[in-house]
This record gives C-alpha cells, sequence and structure tokens, in this order.
C-alpha cells in the first residue's frame, strides 16, 4: 500500500479539484459563515418570528431537505460531478432570495428559504466527495478530502467572525450578509461549474463496473449517525453545560468554539496524513474511542463544580476535537473506497444521509438528555459512541485495493 508521508500543498491543490475549484470552496465557505450561524438570529430579530417557530422551521428544512439525497446520488453516478457541486451552490442561492424577499412574519417563507438551504447544505457533501474521488485516487485522495474540509472550517470561520463584528449594524446589516452570503454562492457556483468535470464511464475500469450494487454497510451508516452528534458538541452541548450546569461565562464557550476552528484548520491534513499508515476503517474506530474517552472526560471535568469545571472542560475539548479530526479524515474516504465507481454517488449520498440524520436529531437529543445530569448525557454519549467503534471495527465489508481505484479524470477533459 502506498502511503502519503508528506504534504505537497500543489499536489494537494491540483488533487481537491485544481486551483478554480479550491477558490470556488474558499468563496462558498465564506458566505456560509456569513449567514449560517446567524440564520436564528435573522428570522428574529429581521422576520419578527418567535425563536421556537423559527427553530422548528429551520431544523424542518435540514430534515426535508435529506429527501433530496437518493437523487443527487443516481445524478451523481450518471456522471455528472461539477454540475453536481455548483446546482448545490446555486440552490441556496435560491434560499437567500427567497429569504430576502420574505415580509416580516411570514413563517412559511421563511421555512421554504430554509428548505432550499438545507438542500444545498446536504447536497453539497456527496457532491464534493465524488468529484474529489473522480480527480484523486488512493491516500491521495484521503487528503484531498481533508484539505476541502480544512479549507471550508477556515472560510466559515472567517465569515463568522466578519458577521460578527457587522451585527452591531442591526437588521440592516443582517439584511446585507444575507445579501453577501447570496452573491457568495453565485460567484461560487460559477467557479465550480467552469471546472467542467464529467466522470465518463468509458474512464472507469471495467473491474469497477462489473463489481455488483452499492455496499450495505450497516454498522458503518448506523453508527455514523452517532459519530455526527461529536460535531454539534462544540456549538451545543458544551454551552449549553457551561452555562446552565457550571454557570460559567460565555466567553469560555467561544474561545472552545474558535479553539475547535483553528484546530480543525490547522491540524486536519497533517492528523489525516499521518494516519495514512493504518487501514482507513482502524483509523475510523479509533476515533470513535478518543471521542469516547473524551465524553468521560468531560463528564469528569463538570464533576469538578463551579471554578475549575469550565477551564476543565476546555481542555478536555481539545480531545473531543482531535476525535472529531480523525473522524472526518477517515469516514468519507472509508466510502469512497468501498465504494464500486458506478454506485459512488448512491453510496455517498446514503452515508450523507447518516451524517445529515444525525446532525438533525442531535441538539434535540442533546437538550433532552442534558437536564437528566452529567452522566445521563455525557455517559450516554461514551456508550453509544463506543458500541459504534466496535461496530465499524468488526463489520465484514473490506476496503477496495487502491490500485483499483478510480482513475484519474483530466480537468477540463470532459463535459460539464
Amino acid at each position: 500500500m502506498e502511503l502519503t508521508t508528506k504534504v505537497r500543498p500543489r499536489a494537494l491543490i491540483r488533487a481537491s479539484g485544481g486551483p478554480r475549484y479550491a477558490v470556488a470552496l474558499a468563496v462558498d465557505a465564506l458566505g456560509t459563515g456569513l449567514l449560517r450561524p446567524f440564520l436564528l438570529l435573522y428570522g428574529v430579530t429581521v422576520l419578527e418570528l418567535s425563536a421556537p417557530v423559527t427553530g422548528v422551521a429551520m431544523t424542518l428544512g435540514v430534515v426535508v431537505g435529506l429527501v433530496c439525497m437518493p437523487g443527487v446520488g443516481r445524478w451523481l453516478d450518471s456522471g455528472a460531478r461539477s454540475t453536481v457541486v455548483a446546482a448545490s451552490m446555486l440552490v441556496r442561492v435560491l434560499g437567500v432570495v427567497l429569504l430576502l424577499a420574505t415580509p416580516a412574519g411570514h413563517v412559511w417563507l421563511f421555512a421554504a428559504a430554509a428548505l432550499l438551504l438545507g438542500i444545498g447544505n446536504q447536497a453539497w457533501p456527496a457532491a464534493h466527495a465524488a468529484l474529489v474521488a473522480t480527480v484523486a485516487h488512493g491516500r491521495e485522495r484521503d487528503t484531498a478530502l481533508a484539505g476541502g474540509r480544512a479549507l471550508r472550517n477556515a472560510g466559515m470561520g472567517a465569515g463568522a467572525l466578519l458577521a460578527t463584528a457587522c451585527l452591531a449594524g442591526g437588521t440592516t446589516a443582517l439584511q446585507a450578509l444575507a445579501a453577501v452570503t447570496g452573491l457568495a454562492y453565485l460567484t461560487a457556483a460559477a467557479l465550480a461549474w467552469s471546472v467542467r468535470l464529467r466522470a465518463h464511464p468509458a474512464a472507469t475500469p471495467a473491474s469497477d463496473r462489473e463489481d455488483g450494487p452499492a455496499p450495505r454497510m450497516p454498522a458503518l451508516l448506523a453508527a455514523n449517525v452517532v459519530y455526527a452528534f461529536c460535531l454539534n458538541v462544540p456549538e451545543i452541548a458544551l454551552p449549553l453545560v457551561l452555562v446552565t450546569q457550571l454557570h460559567a461565562s460565555p466567553v469560555w464557550s467561544a474561545a472552545i468554539f474558535v479553539a475547535n476552528t483553528v484546530l480543525v484548520v490547522t491540524l486536519q491534513v497533517p492528523v489525516t496524513v499521518l494516519m495514512s499508515r493504518f487501514s482507513r476503517r482502524t483509523v475510523l474506530a479509533l476515533a470513535g474511542v478518543v471521542l469516547t474517552a473524551s465524553y468521560l472526560g468531560f463528564l469528569a471535568a463538570i464533576s469538578l463544580g463551579h471554578g475549575w469545571g469550565a477551564p476543565a472542560v476546555a481542555t478536555v475539548s481539545v480531545v473531543c476535537t482531535l476525535g472529531e479530526i480523525i473522524y472526518a479524515g477517515s469516514a468519507t474516504a472509508l466510502v469512497t473506497a468501498l465504494a464500486p465507481a458506478h454506485v459512488l454517488g448512491r453510496t455517498l449520498a446514503r452515508f450523507e444521509l447518516s451524517t445529515g440524520f444525525g446532525l438533525a436529531v442531535s441538539p434535540a437529543v442533546i437538550t433532552v438528555l442534558a437536564p437528566h445530569g452529567v452522566t445521563a448525557l455525557w455517559g450516554s454519549l461514551a456508550a453509544a459512541t463506543l458500541l459504534s467503534a466496535g461496530a465499524v471495527a468488526t463489520e465484514k465489508d473490506q476496503e477496495a485495493p487502491l490500485s483499483g481505484c478510480r482513475h484519474q479524470v483530466p480537468l477540463g477533459a470532459a463535459g460539464k
């Protein structure tokens, strides 16, 4: 097995889809950071909706948006790549336009805008992963996926910081941020479409085309729902616990979120490269063990009470972020390695459906468990994650040999 031992920036950009595609990712992420963290605030302040109604509308948008994933998978399996990525961005442009056109008090128009934004947000990861899997192969593909995640987190973090600085302008500032977000999505869509990458059936090895149906991966998909909870720990679980149980300053929550973003941006690629000496399935199981240890660490840290509790939680959050990095660097890479080329889109769509479901239900699960005490929350998360890690490690599916991975398709050599 050929291992990636160092990071070469030019090779990484090429394996990630090329310079134009990298710029598209950065612009898209910047626009997402400008609006996505403040969508609830937009509904409450600009549209004068109640917080519960706004939250329900946003949740419905995310959940209903998951319904599009089977169609996205079939579209990808027809050979489309950059066109699907661009479409996921254009759908969000429509969502922003509808959001800006929504009069105050019209909850259903806001819900429709949230639905369009949700469809774009759900479709993008699978489309992006399929595009990278077409351009790169083997461990280079894993590193490229990690690089895309690091770039996206950097762009979203920069966008959120810029938006935070503009919030003093009130409702006018929020509307302006939404308009800039729409322009960013439109620009990113044009750049992504201009890459004009398509996977031709003729470029797929015959052995891959005859590999049968999409892998079922029941244990992996079920485990991924639980693993995805870690993505909402810094944004939902820790702020909730720090404020309501430890009565700590909100500054601690903000510091943990910033630290999480910085660590993902700086460590995602190096950690993925370091882990490339092990099988992807082993690394994904290891991620579950690390996350389990962090959840138990949160349990112990919160037990310290007011005073030492908040600093201890912040320290343990670094371990949780490391588990998140290992998980993100191995999960999608494992799925692309397991999937035969002709069903790559449907396989990725099923995987992203499990991720989206985990992200959708985790806020409700966390907020229901938290009032019952630290053991109910962190003990349950630790037990579920450890069981998921065991299921991933023992599932019978095997990764496809690296020599059988999809061939690279030159950028610009094939249709849209």
